[in-house]
């Protein structure tokens, strides 16, 4: 694909095959997105693309990535021998002219060395030209074979009389293009190497136990179950569970973070991350498209492959494009031959208004953008899944924090326990409820009991209530723990003779409950969970951004009141539900805020998907990321601010690209019809529009988060 004539033709022509649902066509990617239902072969879909000059093949989920940037460094290698030799034979042909005025000799010798850059530099134009003509359509080489030809044959027409030639318009277009697709090549090729880079951190083998003996496989026979020895220095083959050992790992390339992280038995470790110290055992628990760093590569593929709304205009724009300049350079050679007189002056303006129309930018402007955007996201460890999501982020007003385990570092301790029971029965029976729930607060309930020396026992129907607490049977006993509500909606008694110490908890910042067991509340934990470091500066960076910040919890309203007084935040909404958190993104949205909510837990759910914007930390659970619109790779608050930042920027240099590849062609075709441009100067300006656009948006490359 040349311009983003080819890449709307092509998604048209998918489109229109019988089983296919969408189809999308990524210029800058290369690549074509299509969902088809069932019975629907590949066979069929290549056939209908190769009818239209094109060609088509399923991509491999590992080696294809690779292909596209083999593909553009190939292309780069093969564009820069043709412009080598093309201005071998341009440099003395220009020389020629300007030691005008022409001499027959002269006029033939430019001829002769303008031949070879014309039929052979040349020929990828005539050749792609020619098979769009065959299909009865036109596109950008349609507009350079047409341009280029012209030229060569009215100079070969006027030869025998001694008129004025154009032989070196000929060669500096193709001379000239052909350098703008070398630096094109060049900037795609840096543009995709984003995803390149993550998938080159994955190791290609993997030192596997077997009955205690090492066996070095590649990474290819790695099987869940299997049992991995990672050395000091390693990498990890792929997300595992740590069996024997005690290290330090380095997630940067998951998290950003330099600081390597303590890793124990039990611990989950991700693959292409690396094991600092120790020797690990690991029990592989993901493998092949499965693995953290497939889903983040997925991720950023699906990411580059959507298209931004911003980006429809531009292929209306483009699907009838070429069409019109060819109607419109046939308009101007008859108006300047009527008007003017001469035919050397009609040909010369006709080629300008062909070559400066080209609309190579215009295909380039958004698919480019979103490339490195996502691509520098990625790398950041902020995963943006659709490119609609950098257009919504530029209008976000209002950020709403979730608490426990964003703001929060989620690894909550237990402060107190009041109780009229014995403490080992009560920790015994209560602390087995908690810890089978799994919730940051049951956890660490359920490390006091351990710390204790008191055993915990099976628990049968555990069912979790979001936002009210937990309930379950240990030890023949029928278990509630949680809110006044909840205990009273169960019919347990005493709850009025523990509101007291339930409020003095509450009221000091501590996050306090009941818990009871047959019917009647035996006792009070209150528990606190530490502040991140990172969530002060985070909420900073937003005021000055001009987006506002409020915090939802299920949590009491002193806990929560406390935990923002200390980062910052205004606006408190305590003691949510899962639904209460959506219900109120729904009313700041009712007030004319433009809402991102910002969560990890499987309450934060519903927010996140009736938010404008969804940050979804990565950390949290799936449920969480799936409803997320991004997802942030690791629970550092600060990200949130820089993930809108991140967005905005990708927007801008969208919308940069996509004014300047307008106004280029709105505005060249005028003046290169009136005269004011030659052909050489208009198929320079075409190759500079192209290189532009791309080399404006891999400056989202430089783009660093506001603490670095």
């Amino acid at each position: 694909m040349t311009c983003a004539t080819c890449a709307v033709r092509i998604e048209r022509v998918l489109s229109r095959q019988e089983g296919v649902e969408t189809a999308s066509v990524n210029l800058a990617g290369a690549t074509a997105a299509v969902k088809v239902g069932a019975g629907v072969d590949d066979l069929g879909l290549i056939e209908a693309v190769g009818k239209i000059g094109y060609g088509l093949s399923r991509r491999d989920p590992e080696g294809g990535r690779r292909d596209v940037l083999d593909m553009y460094t190939e292309e780069e290698r093969l564009q820069r021998r043709r412009f080598l030799i093309a201005a071998l034979f341009t440099a003395p042909a220009m020389i020629l002219h300007l030691l005008g005025p022409h001499a027959l000799w002269n006029s033939i010798v430019q001829g002769l060395l303008i031949t070879p850059v014309v039929f052979w530099a040349g020929w990828q134009y005539h050749l792609r030209a020619w098979r769009q003509l065959r299909n009865r359509s036109a596109n950008m080489d349609t507009l350079i074979s047409l341009g280029s030809l012209a030229a060569y044959v009215y100079s070969l027409a006027v030869l025998p009389i001694h008129g004025q030639v154009f032989f070196e318009t000929s060669g500096m277009i193709v001379t000239l293009i052909t350098l703008g697709k070398v630096f094109e090549a060049r900037a795609k090729g840096r543009a995709s190497s984003a995803v390149h880079s993550l998938l080159e951190l994955g190791a290609d083998e993997a030192t596997l136990l077997v009955d205690g003996r090492e066996q070095r496989v590649d990474i290819d026979l790695i099987f869940p179950g299997d049992l991995m020895l990672v050395r000091p220095g390693e990498r990890i083959p792929t997300d595992g569970v740590i069996e024997e050992g005690a290290s330090t790992v380095d997630e940067s390339m998951l998290t950003g973070e330099p600081r390597p992280v303590e890793k124990g038995i039990g611990d989950e470790v991700v693959g292409a991350t690396v094991n600092q110290e120790g020797r690990l055992v690991v029990r592989a628990t993901r493998v092949g498209s499965d693995t953290t760093l497939a889903s983040i590569v997925a991720m950023v593929d699906q990411a580059q492959g959507s298209k931004a709304p911003m980006q429809r205009l531009a292929d209306v724009y483009s699907a009838r494009f070429v069409q019109a300049v060819l109607l419109i350079a046939a308009t101007v050679f008859v108006l300047w031959l009527v008007l003017d007189g001469g035919l050397g002056k009609a040909v010369s303006v006709a080629v300008a208004v062909l070559i400066i129309a080209c609309p190579c930018a215009l295909g380039l402007a958004t698919p480019t953008a979103v490339m490195v955007g996502s691509g520098r996201g990625a790398e950041l460890g902020i995963l943006f899944k659709q490119a609609e999501v950098f257009e919504r982020a530029r209008t976000i007003d209002t950020l709403v924090f979730d608490k426990t385990g964003t703001l929060t570092e989620g690894r909550m301790s237990v402060q107190s326990i009041d109780t009229d029971a014995e403490r080992s029965e009560f920790l015994a029976i209560v602390g087995s409820v908690e810890s089978a729930s799994g919730h940051p607060i049951g956890v660490a309930v359920g490390l006091a009991a351990d710390e204790e020396g008191v055993e915990l026992a099976a628990v049968d129907e555990v069912e979790s209530h979001p936002g009210r607490g937990v309930t379950g049977t240990a030890l023949g006993h029928e278990v509630v723990v949680g809110t006044p509500e909840l205990m009273e909606s169960r019919g347990f008694e005493g709850v009025a003779r523990w509101e007291e110490t339930l409020i003095s908890k509450e009221a000091v910042g501590l996050t306090a409950f009941l818990a009871g067991w047959d019917q009647q509340v035996r006792g009070v934990i209150a528990v606190s969970d530490p502040l991140r470091a990172e969530a002060g500066p985070a909420v900073a960076r937003l005021e000055t951004m001009g987006i506002g910040t409020e915090m939802v919890t299920g949590d009491n309203q002193e806990a929560a009141d406390r935990v923002a007084a200390e980062v910052g935040i205004d606006s408190v909404f305590a003691r949510a539900t899962p639904a209460s958190k959506a219900e109120r993104v729904e009313a700041l949205q009712r007030q004319g805020q433009v809402v991102a909510f910002y969560g990890d837990g499987v309450n934060d759910a519903p927010a996140l998907t009736q938010a404008d914007l969804g940050l979804a930390v990565g950390s949290g659970t799936g449920v969480a990321v799936e409803a997320g619109d991004v997802v942030l790779l690791h629970d550092d608050p600060r990200l949130a601010p820089t993930a809108v930042e991140l967005a905005r920027a990708t927007y801008g240099t969208i919308r940069g690209n996509l004014i300047w590849a307008f106004l280029y062609n709105t505005l060249a075709i005028p003046i290169a019809a009136l005269g004011l441009l030659s052909p050489t100067v208009a198929a320079a300006a075409m190759a500079f529009s192209s290189v532009s656009v791309v080399l404006n948006a891999l400056r989202l490359r430089r783009f660093e988060p506001f603490w670095s």
